[in-house]
Protein backbone atom coordinates (compact mmCIF):
# COMPACT_ATOMS: atom_id res chain seq x y z
CA UNK A 1 0.00 0.00 0.00
CA UNK A 2 1.41 3.40 -0.96
CA UNK A 3 1.80 5.90 1.83
CA UNK A 4 0.16 9.28 1.26
CA UNK A 5 1.99 12.23 2.76
CA UNK A 6 -0.30 14.58 4.62
CA UNK A 7 -0.03 18.18 3.57
CA UNK A 8 1.26 20.34 6.40
CA UNK A 9 -1.36 22.69 7.78
CA UNK A 10 -0.66 26.34 6.98
CA UNK A 11 -0.31 29.02 9.66
CA UNK A 12 -3.43 30.96 10.52
CA UNK A 13 -2.37 34.01 8.51
CA UNK A 14 -2.22 31.92 5.34
CA UNK A 15 -5.16 29.62 5.96
CA UNK A 16 -8.15 31.67 7.08
CA UNK A 17 -10.67 32.96 4.53
CA UNK A 18 -14.09 34.38 5.36
CA UNK A 19 -16.27 34.35 2.24
CA UNK A 20 -20.08 34.64 2.62
CA UNK A 21 -20.57 33.47 -0.99
CA UNK A 22 -19.23 30.00 -0.11
CA UNK A 23 -21.73 27.76 1.73
CA UNK A 24 -18.99 25.90 3.61
CA UNK A 25 -15.24 26.18 3.93
CA UNK A 26 -13.08 23.81 5.99
CA UNK A 27 -9.54 24.91 6.85
CA UNK A 28 -6.90 22.98 8.80
CA UNK A 29 -4.31 25.26 10.34
CA UNK A 30 -1.35 24.79 12.59
CA UNK A 31 -2.23 24.20 16.21
CA UNK A 32 -3.56 21.73 15.22
CA UNK A 33 -6.88 23.44 14.65
CA UNK A 34 -9.73 22.97 12.20
CA UNK A 35 -11.99 25.89 11.28
CA UNK A 36 -15.38 25.40 9.65
CA UNK A 37 -17.01 28.51 8.17
CA UNK A 38 -20.70 28.32 7.22
CA UNK A 39 -22.34 31.17 5.33
CA UNK A 40 -25.42 32.45 7.12
CA UNK A 41 -26.06 34.62 4.05
CA UNK A 42 -26.18 31.54 1.83
CA UNK A 43 -28.48 29.75 4.27
CA UNK A 44 -30.73 32.79 4.47
CA UNK A 45 -31.10 32.84 0.67
CA UNK A 46 -32.38 29.23 0.53
CA UNK A 47 -36.11 28.58 0.48
CA UNK A 48 -37.81 26.54 3.20
CA UNK A 49 -37.62 23.32 1.17
CA UNK A 50 -33.86 23.68 0.69
CA UNK A 51 -33.28 24.41 4.36
CA UNK A 52 -35.42 21.44 5.36
CA UNK A 53 -33.36 19.18 3.09
CA UNK A 54 -30.12 20.48 4.62
CA UNK A 55 -31.45 19.88 8.12
CA UNK A 56 -32.57 16.35 7.22
CA UNK A 57 -29.07 15.57 5.93
CA UNK A 58 -27.08 16.96 8.83
CA UNK A 59 -29.27 17.45 11.93
CA UNK A 60 -30.78 14.83 14.19
CA UNK A 61 -34.56 14.77 14.57
CA UNK A 62 -34.15 16.41 17.98
CA UNK A 63 -32.02 19.20 16.55
CA UNK A 64 -34.41 19.82 13.67
CA UNK A 65 -37.26 20.08 16.19
CA UNK A 66 -35.22 22.53 18.28
CA UNK A 67 -34.59 24.71 15.22
CA UNK A 68 -38.29 24.68 14.35
CA UNK A 69 -39.14 25.92 17.87
CA UNK A 70 -37.18 29.15 17.40
CA UNK A 71 -39.83 31.77 16.58
CA UNK A 72 -37.62 34.34 14.84
CA UNK A 73 -36.53 33.25 11.32
CA UNK A 74 -33.21 35.15 11.58
CA UNK A 75 -32.32 33.37 14.79
CA UNK A 76 -33.40 30.01 13.32
CA UNK A 77 -31.02 30.41 10.37
CA UNK A 78 -28.14 31.51 12.62
CA UNK A 79 -28.70 28.60 14.99
CA UNK A 80 -28.77 26.10 12.12
CA UNK A 81 -25.63 27.59 10.56
CA UNK A 82 -23.83 27.32 13.89
CA UNK A 83 -24.81 23.67 14.29
CA UNK A 84 -23.63 22.92 10.75
CA UNK A 85 -20.29 24.63 11.40
CA UNK A 86 -19.71 22.58 14.55
CA UNK A 87 -20.70 19.30 12.94
CA UNK A 88 -18.67 19.80 9.77
CA UNK A 89 -15.70 21.01 11.80
CA UNK A 90 -15.72 18.00 14.12
CA UNK A 91 -16.19 15.55 11.25
CA UNK A 92 -13.30 17.10 9.27
CA UNK A 93 -11.02 17.26 12.31
CA UNK A 94 -11.56 13.58 13.11
CA UNK A 95 -10.89 12.52 9.52
CA UNK A 96 -7.65 14.49 9.44
CA UNK A 97 -6.38 13.27 12.80
CA UNK A 98 -7.18 9.57 12.53
CA UNK A 99 -10.59 9.55 14.16
CA UNK A 100 -12.28 7.88 11.19
CA UNK A 101 -15.27 9.03 9.20
CA UNK A 102 -18.08 10.40 11.38
CA UNK A 103 -21.22 11.58 9.61
CA UNK A 104 -22.32 15.07 10.56
CA UNK A 105 -25.71 13.72 11.69
CA UNK A 106 -23.91 11.59 14.27
CA UNK A 107 -22.04 14.52 15.79
CA UNK A 108 -24.07 15.47 18.83
CA UNK A 109 -23.78 19.02 20.14
CA UNK A 110 -24.80 19.66 23.75
CA UNK A 111 -24.46 23.02 25.50
CA UNK A 112 -23.35 23.05 29.12
CA UNK A 113 -26.76 23.18 30.86
CA UNK A 114 -26.13 25.44 33.85
CA UNK A 115 -23.66 27.46 35.85
CA UNK A 116 -21.24 30.14 34.71
CA UNK A 117 -20.30 28.01 31.68
CA UNK A 118 -23.92 27.49 30.59
CA UNK A 119 -24.27 27.46 26.83
CA UNK A 120 -20.67 26.47 26.05
CA UNK A 121 -20.89 23.84 23.28
CA UNK A 122 -19.57 20.31 23.81
CA UNK A 123 -19.62 17.37 21.41
CA UNK A 124 -19.67 13.57 21.65
CA UNK A 125 -16.13 13.22 20.30
CA UNK A 126 -12.58 13.55 21.72
CA UNK A 127 -12.25 17.14 20.54
CA UNK A 128 -12.85 20.56 22.03
CA UNK A 129 -14.96 23.08 20.14
CA UNK A 130 -15.81 26.76 20.07
CA UNK A 131 -18.45 28.63 18.10
CA UNK A 132 -19.05 32.22 17.07
CA UNK A 133 -21.17 34.05 14.54
CA UNK A 134 -21.43 37.60 13.31
CA UNK A 135 -22.93 39.23 10.25
CA UNK A 136 -23.12 36.68 7.45
CA UNK A 137 -20.93 33.94 8.93
CA UNK A 138 -20.83 31.23 11.57
CA UNK A 139 -17.38 29.89 12.46
CA UNK A 140 -16.56 26.80 14.52
CA UNK A 141 -13.09 25.92 15.77
CA UNK A 142 -12.04 22.39 16.76
CA UNK A 143 -8.86 21.27 18.49
CA UNK A 144 -7.44 18.71 20.91
CA UNK A 145 -7.67 21.01 23.92
CA UNK A 146 -9.78 23.86 25.25
CA UNK A 147 -10.16 26.85 22.95
CA UNK A 148 -12.03 30.10 22.50
CA UNK A 149 -13.02 31.91 19.32
CA UNK A 150 -14.79 35.16 18.57
CA UNK A 151 -15.83 36.83 15.33
CA UNK A 152 -16.95 40.43 15.03
CA UNK A 153 -17.91 42.27 11.87
CA UNK A 154 -15.41 45.12 11.69
CA UNK A 155 -17.32 48.34 12.39
CA UNK A 156 -17.15 51.64 14.19
CA UNK A 157 -17.87 51.07 17.85
CA UNK A 158 -19.81 53.44 20.16
CA UNK A 159 -17.75 56.02 22.03
CA UNK A 160 -18.38 54.45 25.43
CA UNK A 161 -17.15 51.08 24.16
CA UNK A 162 -14.16 52.72 22.49
CA UNK A 163 -13.13 54.19 25.83
CA UNK A 164 -13.50 50.76 27.44
CA UNK A 165 -11.27 49.21 24.78
CA UNK A 166 -8.51 51.84 24.96
CA UNK A 167 -5.13 50.07 25.37
CA UNK A 168 -3.32 50.41 28.68
CA UNK A 169 0.07 49.00 27.61
CA UNK A 170 2.30 51.96 26.62
CA UNK A 171 5.27 49.67 25.85
CA UNK A 172 3.52 48.03 22.88
CA UNK A 173 2.98 50.57 20.07
CA UNK A 174 1.49 47.88 17.80
CA UNK A 175 -1.32 47.28 20.30
CA UNK A 176 -2.36 50.93 19.91
CA UNK A 177 -2.96 50.24 16.21
CA UNK A 178 -5.19 47.22 16.82
CA UNK A 179 -8.74 47.96 15.55
CA UNK A 180 -11.31 48.32 18.31
CA UNK A 181 -13.48 45.46 17.01
CA UNK A 182 -10.42 43.21 17.09
CA UNK A 183 -9.65 44.20 20.68
CA UNK A 184 -13.18 43.21 21.63
CA UNK A 185 -12.83 39.88 19.78
CA UNK A 186 -9.59 39.16 21.67
CA UNK A 187 -11.20 39.77 25.04
CA UNK A 188 -14.23 37.65 24.25
CA UNK A 189 -12.11 34.81 22.81
CA UNK A 190 -10.20 34.67 26.11
CA UNK A 191 -13.43 34.53 28.11
CA UNK A 192 -14.85 31.88 25.78
CA UNK A 193 -11.71 29.80 26.23
CA UNK A 194 -12.63 29.48 29.89
CA UNK A 195 -16.28 28.88 28.99
CA UNK A 196 -17.55 32.08 30.60
CA UNK A 197 -18.34 34.28 27.62
CA UNK A 198 -19.78 37.62 28.63
CA UNK A 199 -20.86 36.34 32.04
CA UNK A 200 -17.50 37.75 33.12
CA UNK A 201 -16.83 41.43 32.41
CA UNK A 202 -14.51 42.01 29.44
CA UNK A 203 -12.58 44.47 31.61
CA UNK A 204 -11.25 41.39 33.42
CA UNK A 205 -9.11 40.71 30.32
CA UNK A 206 -6.43 43.38 29.86
CA UNK A 207 -4.65 43.25 26.51
CA UNK A 208 -0.90 43.82 26.97
CA UNK A 209 0.67 43.16 23.56
CA UNK A 210 -0.03 42.39 19.91
CA UNK A 211 2.72 41.08 17.68
CA UNK A 212 3.33 41.21 13.95
CA UNK A 213 2.53 37.50 13.59
CA UNK A 214 -0.94 38.03 15.10
CA UNK A 215 -0.21 36.67 18.55
CA UNK A 216 -1.55 38.75 21.42
CA UNK A 217 -0.92 38.79 25.16
CA UNK A 218 -3.28 39.58 27.99
CA UNK A 219 -3.47 39.75 31.76
CA UNK A 220 -6.38 38.39 33.86
CA UNK A 221 -8.11 40.68 36.34
CA UNK A 222 -9.18 39.61 39.85
CA UNK A 223 -12.73 38.85 38.71
CA UNK A 224 -11.50 36.39 36.10
CA UNK A 225 -9.05 34.83 38.53
CA UNK A 226 -11.90 34.26 40.96
CA UNK A 227 -13.49 31.83 38.48
CA UNK A 228 -10.27 30.64 36.81
CA UNK A 229 -7.46 30.80 39.42
CA UNK A 230 -4.90 29.30 37.02
CA UNK A 231 -5.61 31.74 34.16
CA UNK A 232 -2.27 32.49 32.55
CA UNK A 233 -1.74 33.87 29.05
CA UNK A 234 1.77 32.39 28.92
CA UNK A 235 0.28 28.89 28.84
CA UNK A 236 -1.94 29.60 25.86
CA UNK A 237 -1.52 30.30 22.16
CA UNK A 238 -3.40 33.18 20.60
CA UNK A 239 -3.98 34.87 17.26
CA UNK A 240 -5.98 37.89 16.11
CA UNK A 241 -6.41 39.46 12.69
CA UNK A 242 -8.80 41.44 10.53
CA UNK A 243 -9.89 39.04 7.77
CA UNK A 244 -12.19 39.95 4.87
CA UNK A 245 -14.04 42.67 6.75
CA UNK A 246 -14.27 40.76 10.04
CA UNK A 247 -12.26 40.72 13.26
CA UNK A 248 -11.33 37.17 14.27
CA UNK A 249 -9.54 36.05 17.45
CA UNK A 250 -8.55 32.60 18.68
CA UNK A 251 -7.17 31.38 21.98
CA UNK A 252 -6.20 27.73 22.50
CA UNK A 253 -4.30 25.48 24.88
Amino acid sequence: MALIARTAAPPLDDGVTLDPTRPLRITHVRGPLTLAVVSIAWMRARDEADRAAIQARHLSAEEAARAAELPVPKRRVEWTAGRLALKHGVSAYLRRHGGGHVHTRDVRVDPVPRGIRAGKPTVNAPVEVGLTHSGDLAVAACGPRTLGIDLERTRQVPRALAELLAPTAPNCPLLATMPLSLRWACKEAVLKHFGFGLRVDTREVELTAWRADGRFSWRPGPGLRRYAPTANAARLDSWAREVDGYSLALVWS
